[in-house]
């Protein structure tokens, strides 16, 4: 089966391609979830946060985005020290403020997914790409989308890893149109 030439690199970026990535996401702990590894690949490769990706789980129980927005400075420094998740202080920090952030979105749309999703019109954009070449960094649509989350006070959510995130939670249809997983998501 012909697939996206970045899931060929590895056993874990392959599972993921497979299974994921691309697969429309509806549910708001999914999206938390994806919103703290994407704020914690910047300037990483996604094969790490894939490897950390359970230590993540654990560490930010469960991605539970109640729990963590009621991180203080005891659970962050705890966080810090734990070699399971990227320590990076200010990616830590944007998690727990993300958190917080989400929290307010939820308020005022009644769920993150219907937030969210008003950034593709509520459906997935399927695009037509022949090779990875062609799959642009950022859109027009991650744009709005990173300048509007900053705007509400979310970290580490600039145009390129909005578009990452966009790309993972299926909001776009990125699978080379060669890929097995082009038609089924």
């Amino acid at each position: 089966m012909e697939k996206c030439a970045w899931a060929l690199a590895g056993l874990l970026e392959e599972q993921y391609h497979d299974l994921e990535w691309g697969v429309a996401v509806h549910d708001d702990r999914l999206l938390f979830e994806f919103l703290i590894l994407e704020g914690a690949q910047a300037g990483l490769s996604w094969a790490t946060i894939l490897k950390k990706r359970a230590g993540y789980k654990n560490a930010f129980d469960d991605f539970d985005v109640e729990t963590v927005a009621g991180y203080g400075a005891i659970k962050i420094d705890e966080l810090l020290s734990n070699p399971d998740i990227v320590r990076n202080k200010l990616k830590v920090q944007a998690a727990v403020s993300n958190a917080r952030a989400f929290l307010k979105v939820r308020q005022e749309f009644g769920t993150f997914n219907d937030y969210i999703w008003r950034f593709v019109d509520g459906r997935p954009v399927r695009n037509a790409w022949k090779s990875a070449a062609e799959i642009p960094a950022a859109t027009p649509a991650s744009d709005l989308m990173s300048k509007d989350l900053k705007r509400r006070g979310f970290k580490f959510v600039g145009s390129t890893i909005c578009y990452a995130y966009m790309q993972a939670v299926g909001m776009v249809n990125d699978h080379t149109v060669d890929c097995f997983r082009y038609g089924q998501v």
